[in-house]
């Protein structure tokens, strides 16, 4: 703001949001950004709308440049990049040429298998060094690397593979949960099962358990990488190239591939934590996360460009004692921490002595997440983490927007729960239906004008992501929350105007887990809703019809409930499974999910129903069992 001559913050915000070409430019100059070949322009919109909208024309670069090698060729060479501590107690720790020299390593054993630019390879692992090594690595070059939750089934894996034709999968034999092993390489092995285009799996032996093993396609971590030279020319790419395709899930139809190129993720995450989260060099950021959900590679790409450390942890943050992650923090020194409301929660019913006991004092920066806050859990945050001296800045955004809609900042009062109000760059608004801006009352969170961290699409998918985002209003992009601002101008996030469920954080849409369901030989039809829980924020609940002659008891549901997780993954499976007769539908045959959680809670309000092509169906799901 100095440097550019303005004197408060909204004045810095509507320059940014009304010349946004300026503003990424002034982005690119301040955080000394370098490219192998200028941009000759920073925005370019087409004649189809600014939903295509294209960044930095004619500039050359790469992701792995910004983020690791020009670090590696200065006075930061030996600055910690990267810390890591598993459940069991080990702890690894990577200066930036550390990080370069794996990094190169596993870049060339790629190459030697005939991965090259613009291939597809999937990285379904633990947060563990070697995550992170293969996602720069891909990128390193010019692939594209596919980011899978370490918690998912073989199907939900297969289903993401499959789509992008991925050629290679890295993944682990396996992790640690509360002291117990989770094998990965079996879940692996069934996806790749699935998936023809697989061709290659590189394993990291996490736990040494032993495993099934493909002489003709697997290929040890150690065994393989180490013998490859430490050095490897970075790939250069042009700035709209994907970098990355990671998955999120709508309300209906498969997975959605959201396609993020080298200028636009990486740049979009750098600024939100440069600029709101006020992430310093000096720093020590633990966003507690997994590389399958945007925040992991956000922190990644977000820290390494900016120079910072960067700590990770493959393990739960409460075992084997209630203050484990209080105890990380303390032991080394960690300065900025990001939780999920969820996370707060499931701490919250410690005695308090358990985060008190431990010295926090290094925390100057409280980050959050990944669904709406209470009031009790908000301030529990503020006052027994932060002390009342950190800051927690909220922050709310998605998978296709690179990062924050909406955030707080150092330079904004903060009311708890709630957004002081849009990223810099993001010209977000709340409307009616009409819409129409709206103030006092709960509408939809559209956004006006380009970002550089927008989607450039679903992966081979154009149609269904102009179908997604814009087509309400011509040239508004409307993103799926209900938002409401105050009388003092403070935002919040009332919850999805869609169907697509929550859980801790984690992103589903109902046509998946009703997918995992009907594939079930007892099952001809399901519907999936969320419903309010006070631990995960919201809890999957399925209604299930039986097909004829098959007889619902105690001893069905629970297979019903076992298959479902092993399908989607035991962080995202079904609460409760429900029988009824029929689903509520529209004349056209489309699930009418949004009364069917209306009539399962008890509203009073159904909404409209004249599409309802059977109001019987409503008295099945009160009579569910």
């Amino acid at each position: 703001m100095k440097k550019r001559g303005f004197e408060t913050y909204d004045q810095l915000y509507k320059k940014t949001v009304q010349d946004p070409a300026w503003f990424w430019e002034v982005f690119v100059e301040d955080l000394n950004l370098e490219w192998y070949q200028l941009y000759h322009k920073v925005l370019e919109i087409p004649s189809s709308g600014w939903k295509w909208a294209k960044w930095f024309t004619g500039g050359k670069m790469n992701l792995v440049r910004n983020a690791l090698d020009r670090h590696v060729f200065s006075s930061k060479r030996n600055q910690l990049a990267l810390i890591w501590e598993g459940e069991e107690g080990k702890k690894e720790k990577f200066s930036y040429f550390d990080l370069y020299k794996e990094v190169c390593r596993t870049a060339n054993g790629l190459k030697s298998l005939g991965i090259k630019k613009g291939d597809r390879v999937g990285i379904f692992m633990p947060m563990t060094p070697e995550c992170v090594i293969s996602t720069l690595a891909v990128s390193k070059i010019g692939a594209i690397f596919v980011p899978l939750f370490s918690g998912y089934g073989s199907q939900a894996i297969a289903a993401r593979l499959n789509d992008c034709e991925a050629k290679l999968l890295f993944t682990s034999d396996g992790f640690y949960r509360r002291g117990k092993l989770v094998l990965m390489k079996p879940i692996a092995d069934e996806a790749i099962a699935l998936s023809p285009s697989v061709k290659h799996c590189i394993v990291h032996r996490r736990t040494g358990e032993k495993i099934l093993w493909s002489k003709d396609r697997d290929l040890d971590w150690r065994e393989f990488l180490n013998q490859f030279p430490a050095a490897c020319v970075t790939e250069i790419m042009d700035s709209e190239d994907p970098y990355m395709i990671i998955y999120t899930s709508g309300t209906t139809g498969k997975p959605k591939g959201t396609v993020h190129t080298h200028c636009g993720f990486p740049f979009k995450a750098a600024m939100d934590l440069a600029y709101h989260f006020d992430l310093k060099p000096e720093d020590l950021l633990f966003w507690f996360s997994d590389m399958g959900w945007m925040m992991g590679p956000w922190e990644v790409a977000g820290a390494l460009t900016l120079g910072s450390t960067f700590f990770i942890y493959d393990g739960a943050p409460d075992y084997p004692d209630p203050d484990r992650l209080w105890r990380m923090i303390e032991t080394h020194g960690i300065t900025m921490l990001g939780l999920s409301p969820t996370v707060i929660r499931a701490f919250m019913k410690y005695p308090a002595a358990w985060v008190e006991k431990r010295d926090l004092s290094s925390l100057r920066v409280l980050g959050s997440t990944g669904e709406p806050w209470n009031p009790e859990a908000w301030n529990w945050y503020f006052e027994k983490v932060g002390k009342r001296k950190a800051p927690i800045i909220n922050y709310s955004g998605g998978t296709e927007i690179s990062g924050g809609i909406l955030a707080c900042s150092f330079l904004q009062p903060l009311k708890p729960c709630s957004f002081a109000g849009p990223t810099l760059g993001m010209d977000a608004d709340v409307v009616n239906e009409r819409g129409e801006s709206v103030k006092g009352e709960v509408g939809e969170l559209v956004i006006r004008a380009p970002w550089v961290g927008m989607t450039r699409g679903f992966w081979k998918d154009p149609e269904r992501y102009e179908k997604t985002y814009w087509s309400r209003i011509p040239g508004i992009w409307f993103h799926g929350d209900w938002v409401k601002i105050d009388e003092d101008g403070f935002w919040f996030i009332e919850g999805r105007s869609d169907d697509t469920i929550k859980v801790a954080g984690k992103r589903i849409g109902p046509a998946e887990v009703e997918s995992a369901f009907t594939s079930h030989p007892s099952v001809s039809e399901a519907a999936a809703i969320g419903i309010p829980d006070e631990l995960k924020g919201e809890a999957i609940v399925c209604f299930v019809v039986l097909k004829p002659g098959i007889i619902p008891d105690e001893s069905l549901r629970s297979e019903l409930r076992k298959a479902g997780g092993n399908s989607l993954g035991k962080a995202v499976a079904p609460q409760m499974v429900k029988f009824v007769k029929e689903i509520p539908k529209t004349r056209n045959g489309k699930v009418m999910r949004r009364v069917i959680r209306a009539k399962y809670l008890g509203l009073t309000d159904l909404g409209d129903l004249s599409g309802l092509e059977s109001l019987t169906a409503l008295e099945a799901i009160e009579k569910s069992f």
